[in-house]
């Protein structure tokens, strides 16, 4: 194992013949022993990888990765938010990365809701705060995420994510 000052740990091991996956876990570069070395002028050579160096992977699971959301949705980080990182259902992780997924087009409750997989009617449903969770900040952080977040044009039944447009925007 190799670590480079400030950059991921690099595991050197022979070339497996069939390779699943991410067997080392985030943060950790598996290089090919036959891929890196070579036998020049009677000594051991380095190659180096062509090409960008691959993007830092977050190991902490809550890290803001897709503008506030950790890369799987079940996490969102609010800045001006009063909970710190705020762990979301797996339905409403759902709701969040459907809207993603409109890159901050408005659409409605139907498309989002089919696109995330669930049978209720409209993404508020999977926030709601049941009336025994009142006032448990893991209860009404989803909540408070999905208002700062979302866009609702009543009238027209239409919703949207601002962010996604915004971060669209900043990779293009």
């Amino acid at each position: 194992r190799v670590r480079v000052a400030g950059g991921p740990i690099r595991v050197i091991t022979p070339k497996p013949r069939e390779t699943r996956g991410a067997p080392f876990g985030p943060g950790v570069e598996w290089l090919a022993l036959e891929d890196r070395f070579a036998f020049y002028g009677g000594g051991i050579s380095f190659i180096a990888p062509t090409g960008e160096p691959p993007a830092p992977q977050a190991s902490d699971p809550t890290t803001p990765v897709k503008g506030p959301f950790s890369a799987d949705f079940r996490w969102v980080t609010l800045p001006e938010g009063p909970h710190g990182p705020i762990r979301l259902t797996e339905a409403q992780a759902a709701v969040f990365d459907a809207l993603w997924s409109f890159k901050g087009e408005p659409r409605t409750a139907d498309q989002i809701m089919r696109r995330a997989g669930l049978d209720s009617d409209k993404p508020i449903d999977v926030f709601k705060v049941k009336a025994r969770d009142k006032g448990k900040p893991e209860a009404e952080g989803p909540l408070f995420a999905y208002r700062a977040l979302v866009v609702v044009q009543g009238r027209q039944g239409l919703y949207s994510m601002p962010c996604a447009a915004a971060a669209t925007a900043a990779r293009a």
